[in-house]
């Protein structure tokens, strides 16, 4: 997205401290490192950095302009804007591109789910709209914001992603995009030590309705919290759950199941992983799209990194699913891994972000991973290893050796490695899942350097 100067001045309430006195439209750039010759630096602030300190180089390398908050002007500078919050300008700009292209925006949080979620919407809704999505996991102000100026002008849907690490977050990111469907994929745990309650982490995903159209409508995950926190929202609500679905077939990368009377399948296994899906058919639905279309969407979509990411490393095969991880995804993804795998090993680590209850909270995923276990005809009787990686994921490990289970700790993720190397037989699964913070990458990276090929 570009911008001549009267519509930068519109955008943010800008005040023109230089001008070129023409149409000229101007790209945006907030990094130096990448910025191109004739775009316009717009230097953020954190809590380390202030942008514009980087002003001159930003001119040397080619900058055409910036924005200050200050009556500098520097030599070289064909326009200078000055503005009261460089964040907020660049929140405005944003707003200001969606308004003017006027997408189908589709906003998307939870506790977990929501890159997957994300990638579905996106992996349906481009069968029938040229469609754009938020990268990666980049959820924040500038990640939307990075995501809206980013779009083509003939963008038909866009999909923004919405993290947040405390109350307010979603609101302000919602207020910016002024989203014509809401996602709210699960209201659980994550964030808890930071939000102190259920409620709060449920109050903060509602923030989402706060500028959700009211011709639109909100597909959010069936929670009684969910349902009080956005009661003010007076458009349709459409509620999903994974007991609307009857699991046809699930087997090692394939799901089949079948919701609201009709079939649909998944190129990946997992039961939360088909309850992602089910917001994806519901907006797809509302956009008119085909049963056709919605069903080829869902076969054509595929993890990204670190989501349930398969390779064969020496005589393993290992399943990488420690992009992040919180109790109800630890839980989901470890029983739905040991459900399906043979000669199953299960390597944890430590979940980031639990409070004060931390230690109880990794005791209670343990209890659930061994009842489902013992209670799952799929999982019981297999002989399953579990390896664990830090002092909270220790805890997982009590109640699965109080139930017979093979249980391992290790301080760091070297001595979990050459433990895999030293013990496991090839032939093995091996399933990693931890919060990012523990860094299982460095697993997977001994392994490769170390196995026998």
């Amino acid at each position: 997205m570009k911008f001549n100067e009267k519509e930068i001045a519109e955008a943010c309430g800008a005040e023109v401290l230089k001008s070129t006195g023409d149409e000229i439209s101007f790209g945006i750039s907030t990094d130096t490192r990448t910025i191109k010759e004739g775009e316009i630096y717009l230097p953020l602030k954190g809590a380390t950095f202030d942008g514009e300190n980087f002003i001159q180089q930003a001119l040397e390398i080619g900058a055409a302009g910036y924005f200050t908050t200050s009556d500098k002007v520097f030599d070289g500078a064909k326009v200078v804007f000055k503005i009261e919050n460089t964040l907020t300008a660049y929140l405005l700009l944003a707003l200001y591109s969606r308004r003017k292209y006027n997408p189908i925006t589709v906003a998307i949080t939870g506790s977990s789910g929501k890159t997957t979620t994300k990638e579905m919407v996106y992996a349906v809704l481009s069968q029938k709209f040229k469609t754009q999505k938020t990268f990666s996991n980049h959820n924040n102000e500038i990640g939307l914001c990075q995501t809206i100026l980013g779009m083509n002008s003939d963008t038909e849907a866009l999909i923004v992603e919405m993290g947040m690490r405390g109350l307010g977050e979603i609101e302000l990111l919602s207020k910016y995009s002024e989203p014509d469907f809401a996602i709210i994929t699960n209201a659980g745990s994550a964030h808890l030590g930071r939000l102190g309650s259920l409620d709060n982490i449920a109050k903060a995903k509602s923030e989402i309705v706060k500028y959700l159209k009211p011709q639109g409508a909100l597909i959010a995950n069936e929670n009684p919290r969910l349902h009080r926190f956005t009661e003010d929202y007076k458009g349709e609500k459409i509620w999903f759950s994974i007991k609307d679905v009857k699991i046809l077939e699930q087997r090692q990368g394939y799901s089949k199941y079948s919701y609201k009377g009709k079939e649909y399948e998944l190129n990946v296994e997992g039961s939360y992983n088909i309850e992602n899906s089910l917001s994806a058919i519901e907006v797809g639905y509302k956009l008119g799209m085909t049963y056709g279309e919605v069903k080829a969407g869902l076969l054509a979509y595929h993890p990204i990194e670190k989501r349930w990411e398969a390779e064969k490393i020496g005589g393993f095969s290992v399943i990488n699913d420690s992009y992040n991880a919180n109790p109800e995804s630890m839980k989901a993804s470890v029983t739905t891994f040991i459900n399906l795998y043979d000669d199953p090993v299960v390597v944890l680590g430590n979940m980031g972000e639990l409070g004060e209850q931390e230690a109880e909270i990794h005791l209670e995923v343990g209890k659930f991973i061994a009842n489902d276990i013992k209670n799952n005809p799929s999982a019981k009787g297999k002989k399953v290893i579990f390896l664990t990686v830090g002092k909270l994921a220790e805890k997982i490990g009590e109640p699965l050796t109080e139930n017979g289970f093979f249980v391992k700790n290790f301080e760091n993720n070297q001595d979990a490695a050459r433990c895999i190397l030293d013990n496991i037989d090839a032939g093995c699964t091996i399933f990693l899942k931890a919060s990012r913070a523990m860094k299982f990458e460095e697993i997977i990276e001994y392994l490769r350097e170390n196995s026998k090929s």
